[in-house]
C-alpha cells in the first residue's frame, strides 16, 4: 500500500519586498496583502463584527476638544478639516488595515493647509527609503492587476513635496519592531482563525447545496502506476475536489469494465458534528483574544454569561477595553491630528467622545467637570456664559488646591509681608493654556533666586462678615497653609476663576485684583529658605532680589479711592 500525506500550508508573515523595476515596496503575496486582509474581513463573521465594532468604538461621537470655548475660532477651523467623514473613515481604515492615510491639500504657496481627506490606505505602496525616509507613496486603483505599461502615480509625504505640489500624504502607523515600509495590524495573530472560520462556514454552505454527502476516500484497483502518473492523479484530483467549497460533491468514474471499477468508500467522522462546533468556537475564541475583546456582549456578540448579575463585571470589562483597546487608537490619531493642524497654528486639546455609557466610565478620581468632559464626551456648556454659576465656581475653584502648595518642614519662613512693589501689568491673553502638568507645585517660580522660595498666600486686611464665595474659599485655603507661586496666580486669572465679579463679566487679573470691587482682602508674600541656613535680617544681604509687583495688590479694594472699580465702569 502506498500512502501520502498532504500538509497544510503554514501560516506566514506578510512579505515586504523591494521591486527591481519599480521604486515602490511591495507587501504581501502578489503585493496584495491589503487585499487580503479586507477578505478576512468580509469573510469572517467575527472577525468583521470586531472590527466593526472596535473601529465605532475608536470614533465614538466624534472629535471634539476641551478648550473649545475658549478657543471657538480655532475649534471651527480644526471641525472644518477634520470633518466626521474624514475621521471616521481613518479610524476605519487604521483598525482594519494597521495604518490609515490622510490627504493634504494645501492653499498657493503652501503656508496653510486648505482640507484634509481620508485616502484609501489599500491603493498605495510606500516608496523606497532615502536615507531612511520614506519621501513618497505610490497610488494604483488595484495592485493585484498591475500591468507593466501602468504608471502608478506618485503623491510625496507630507512636507516633503516641493513647492509646487500642493497634495501631499500623512501616513499614520503605530511603530512596530521588525516592520519600518508598513505596519501590521494589530489583530495579526488571529488571522490565521479568522481564515479557519471562514473555511468552515464554506464548508457547511458547500455541504448543504451538494445533497450533504459525505466526503469520500478514492480507491484505484487497476494496479499501482509508477511516481509520475500518481503524482499527475493526486494533483488533477486535489484541483477538482479539495478545499471547503467542494464539501459534499461526488464524483463520476468512467472504467473498463466493473471488474476495474474505483472502489468509493465514505469516510464517517466520528462526532462530525462536536469537531466543526469546536473548531466554530476555537475560532470566536481566539480572534477575540486578538482583537483584545474583554467581553463578547460589549462588541454585540452574545455569550453564555448574560446580563443578570453581572453588571459590575461588564462595567468592568468595558473600563479595561476602553483603556487597554481604544485609546491607544485615538492617542495615535489625536497626535497625527495635531501635528498636521499645528502647521495652521490651530493649538486645541483634542480627545474623542466616548460611546461607552456614561454609568461604565470610571469617575470615582475625577474632580473637576474639564476632566469629567474628557471622559465621558459631556459639554461642560455649549452656550457661552458671561457668568460662572455657583456650581461652576466651585467647580473651578477646587481645581486651586491642586495648583497650591503646602511647603515643607525643611523650609521655612524668614520673612513675609504684604506685597508693595511694583510690576508690569499682567497681560491675560499672553498666558498659554493651561495643561495637566498644572497641578505640580514643587516646580521652580520664576521669582525664586539665590535658593529662596517665593509663595503667596491670600489674606483678610478688613474684617469682614460678607466676603464673596471666593474669597471664603482662598481664605479656607490660606487657613489649611496652602500657598501659590506667582505662575499659579496668573493661570487662575487664565482659567476665568471668579470672573463674574470682573468688568462685563471678563477675566481678570487675581494678583492685581483680588476677589474683585470692594474686596477687603489682598496678597502676602512669603520668602521661604532652607532652615537653619540664615536668619530673616541675612537674606537680602546673601542676594535675595525682591520681585517686582503692582502697587495694587498690596492694598485691599475697600481702602482704594475707586474701590476697585474697572477705569470704564461707571458703578
Amino acid at each position: 500500500m502506498n500512502l501520502k500525506v498532504v500538509n497544510l500550508s503554514g501560516y506566514e508573515i506578510p512579505a515586504v519586498k523591494e521591486v527591481h523595476n519599480g521604486n515602490w515596496v511591495e507587501y504581501g503575496d502578489d503585493n496584495n496583502y491589503f487585499g487580503e486582509l479586507i477578505e478576512r474581513y468580509l469573510g469572517s463573521p467575527t472577525n468583521s463584527r470586531c472590527i466593526n465594532g472596535i473601529s465605532d468604538m475608536i470614533y465614538g461621537r466624534g472629535l471634539d476638544a476641551l478648550d473649545s470655548s475658549e478657543k471657538p475660532e480655532m475649534y471651527g477651523k480644526m471641525k472644518a478639516l477634520l470633518t466626521s467623514e474624514c475621521v471616521k473613515k481613518v479610524s476605519s481604515d487604521l483598525k482594519m488595515l494597521g495604518q490609515a492615510a490622510v490627504q493634504v491639500i494645501y492653499k498657493n504657496k503652501k503656508k496653510e493647509i486648505a482640507s484634509l481627506h481620508h485616502f484609501p490606505m489599500e491603493t498605495l505602496r510606500a516608496e523606497k527609503a532615502v536615507n531612511g525616509k520614506v519621501e513618497a507613496y505610490y497610488y494604483h486603483s488595484k495592485w493585484s492587476d498591475i500591468k507593466p505599461s501602468d504608471k502608478p502615480k506618485r503623491i510625496p509625504t507630507f512636507r516633503n513635496g516641493t513647492r509646487s505640489q500642493r497634495i501631499e500624504l500623512y501616513i499614520i502607523k503605530p511603530y512596530k519592531a521588525g516592520f519600518y515600509y508598513y505596519s501590521p495590524v494589530d489583530y495579526q495573530g488571529c488571522l490565521q482563525y479568522a481564515s479557519l472560520e471562514e473555511e468552515v462556514s464554506n464548508y457547511h454552505l458547500s455541504n448543504i447545496e451538494n445533497g450533504l454527502q459525505p466526503s469520500m476516500l478514492i480507491n484505484f484497483n487497476n494496479g499501482v502506476p509508477n511516481e509520475e502518473t500518481q503524482e499527475i492523479i493526486e494533483r488533477k484530483i486535489y484541483e477538482k475536489f479539495s478545499g471547503s467549497s467542494n464539501a459534499g460533491r461526488f464524483i463520476l468514474a468512467f472504467n473498463e469494465d466493473s471488474d476495474s471499477q474505483s472502489n468509493i468508500e465514505p469516510i464517517n467522522l466520528p462526532d462530525a458534528h462536536a469537531q466543526y462546533e469546536f473548531l466554530a468556537k476555537e475560532s470566536r475564541e481566539k480572534i477575540m483574544i486578538g482583537h483584545g475583546v474583554v467581553s463578547p456582549i460589549l462588541l454585540g456578540i452574545k455569550d453564555n454569561t448574560g446580563f443578570g448579575n453581572n453588571a459590575e463585571e461588564l462595567r468592568t470589562a468595558s473600563i479595561l477595553m476602553d483603556n487597554m483597546v481604544i485609546r491607544p487608537f485615538q492617542q495615535l490619531l489625536i497626535d497625527s491630528f495635531n501635528e498636521l493642524l499645528a502647521f495652521n497654528e490651530i493649538n486645541l486639546n483634542l480627545y474623542f467622545v466616548t460611546l461607552q455609557p456614561i454609568e461604565f466610565t470610571e469617575l470615582d478620581n475625577i474632580s473637576t467637570k474639564i476632566k469629567r468632559e474628557e471622559e465621558t464626551g459631556e459639554k461642560l456648556s455649549s452656550v457661552e456664559k458671561n457668568e460662572l454659576s455657583d456650581d461652576e465656581a466651585d467647580d473651578i475653584i477646587s481645581q486651586l488646591e491642586g495648583l497650591g502648595e503646602v511647603v515643607t518642614d525643611d523650609w521655612e519662613v524668614v520673612y513675609s509681608e504684604v506685597v508693595t512693589d511694583e510690576n508690569r501689568e499682567f497681560d491675560v491673553t499672553k498666558l498659554s493654556q493651561p495643561t495637566e502638568d498644572d497641578a505640580e507645585p514643587e516646580k521652580v517660580s520664576s521669582q525664586d533666586n539665590n535658593g529662596y522660595k517665593v509663595r503667596y498666600k491670600y489674606s483678610e486686611i478688613v474684617a469682614s462678615n460678607d466676603s464673596r464665595n471666593f474669597c471664603l474659599r482662598m481664605m479656607d485655603m490660606s487657613s489649611k497653609n496652602l500657598v501659590f507661586r506667582i505662575e499659579d496666580i496668573n493661570k487662575m486669572s487664565f482659567r476665568g476663576v471668579n470672573k463674574e465679579h470682573g468688568h462685563k463679566g471678563r477675566s481678570y487679573s487675581l494678583f492685581k485684583w483680588q476677589g474683585g470691587r470692594n474686596c477687603k482682602h489682598a496678597w502676602t508674600r512669603l520668602v521661604y529658605a532652607k532652615k537653619n541656613r540664615v536668619d530673616e535680617s541675612q537674606a537680602a544681604a546673601r542676594g535675595f532680589e525682591s520681585p517686582n509687583n503692582p502697587p495694587e495688590s498690596s492694598e485691599a479694594n475697600w481702602n482704594r479711592a475707586d474701590k476697585g472699580r474697572h477705569p470704564k465702569s461707571r458703578t
